[in-house]
């Protein structure tokens, strides 16, 4: 088996796990799964939900996240802060991404993540990539692009980032292969 087949295999595989994670998210947004892979072994995985010790955003949790729904369903005028919809107010929300989990969890048990591949569900926010760069993540795989941001420069940035990480390899950042 060529190096190249046997890589679209285990990223297949390590997708797999990240979708079967992605079960436990508990956020009123998108569901979304991480696992961190060095050398082949899964050191740390992700969902994303609120922190620790936090009522689940499910169960009213996340003011943002409950905002955002109550906006979906015509009902605005009971939202605590109208800046709460789609796209608007991310900064606001309790919830902790999944990526962001699954390296906050690899550093609460002292994992090293030097040189891991991220395998998430939903391709890293504009924080979770810059984060996921510092933490030395050397390739990232995501099932479904998320839309960062419009045209512009800060799409540019994070065009940026994704090359940050494919300078070495042209691979290093990009969706699933089919």
């Amino acid at each position: 088996m060529a190096l190249a087949e046997r890589q679209v295999r285990r990223d297949r595989y390590f997708m797999s796990i990240a979708r079967a994670v992605r079960e436990a998210a508990n956020c009123l947004g998108a569901q979304v799964g991480a696992v961190l892979v060095v050398d082949d072994h899964i050191v740390s995985t992700g969902y994303n939900g609120t922190p620790h010790g936090f009522t689940n955003c499910r169960d009213g949790g996340c003011v943002r996240c409950r905002d955002r729904a109550l906006h979906a369903e015509g009902l605005a005028t009971e939202m605590a802060d109208p800046e709460h919809v789609p796209g608007r107010g991310l900064d606001r929300c309790i919830c902790v991404h999944a990526e962001q989990n699954a390296l906050l969890a690899a550093a609460r048990f002292g994992v090293r993540v030097e040189g891991a591949t991220l395998y998430s569900t939903l391709s890293p926010c504009f924080g979770c990539l810059k984060e996921a760069i510092q933490a030395g993540v050397r390739r990232i795989v995501f099932d479904e692009a998320y839309p960062v941001a419009p045209p512009g420069p800060i799409a540019e940035q994070y065009a940026q980032l994704a090359a940050h990480l494919c300078r070495e390899d042209p691979a290093a950042f990009g969706a699933l292969t089919p």
